[in-house]
């Protein structure tokens, strides 16, 4: 399978390499190639990044922030993030739209849905900050939600593991890695792939979700292309 439009979830730590904190920009310049190589199979693309390289609110908040200030502060950081991917795909020739859940007019477009499809059929790639700009959500759920929107066929979670396990591979070498869950198979037994409710989101609209380990070049390309590349949640499973 292939696909036609396609919604990258990109963590916040994606960005900051084997940096303890901030920004590595070798590290978004190669994920802007890999991006570029989406593009330029003609796939459209949609971005959700999150904070945490910068802020998590629910870290501040458990130190005794205010939750839906720390939030707030948290939603900033991913427009950082999403300016520097911005940029990274720019000065490759791959034109950007950043638009923002909160309004900052001077660096991002205002989120408005059918702007954001019109820039994805102009080939152009959509990065979505600021979460969805209500505290208490987190950029999973925002990834679900834009994906929803912009009618996206399917969600790509990229992180530091190659799928989903029964178990913590880095401490149970037997750990099976699954080929494919049910939404209903995450939730109960709550394996934290995105929070609850993304899973609930991306079940009752029907969009499957991809986990796959984003440090292994070439993967993005190859999720989209429909290759095996991680574990897949759906409507079916290898559960048994």
């Amino acid at each position: 399978m292939s696909y036609q439009r396609v919604l990258l979830k990109l963590s916040g730590e994606a960005l900051m390499g084997n940096l303890g904190y901030g920004i590595d920009p070798k590290v978004v310049a190669e994920i802007a190639q890999e991006i570029s190589e989406v593009v330029n199979t003609s796939v459209q693309i949609a971005i959700v990044v999150g904070g945490g390289n910068i802020f998590r609110g629910v870290k501040a908040a458990s130190a005794g922030m205010d939750r839906a200030t720390a939030d707030y502060v948290g939603m900033i950081a991913t427009v950082m993030n999403a300016m520097t991917l911005q940029d990274a795909l720019e000065q490759i020739g791959i034109t950007t739209r950043v638009q923002s859940a909160i309004a900052m007019q001077e660096v991002a477009e205002p989120y408005i849905r059918r702007r954001a499809i019109r820039h994805l059929e102009k080939g152009r790639v959509v990065i979505f900050g600021a979460g969805s700009g209500n505290p208490f959500f987190t950029t999973d759920t925002t990834a679900a939600l834009r994906a929803a929107e912009i009618d996206a066929e399917v969600i790509f979670k990229a992180t530091k593991v190659d799928g989903i396990y029964d178990s913590d591979p880095v401490v149970n070498p037997n750990a099976h890695r699954y080929e494919s869950l049910t939404y209903g198979h995450v939730l109960a037994n709550d394996l934290r792939v995105m929070d609850g409710t993304a899973i609930a989101l991306c079940k009752e609209n029907n969009i499957p979700i991809v986990v796959f380990n984003l440090s292994v070049r070439g993967n993005i390309i190859k999720a989209v292309k429909g290759e095996s590349v991680g574990t897949i949640v759906g409507g079916f499973c290898d559960v048994k």
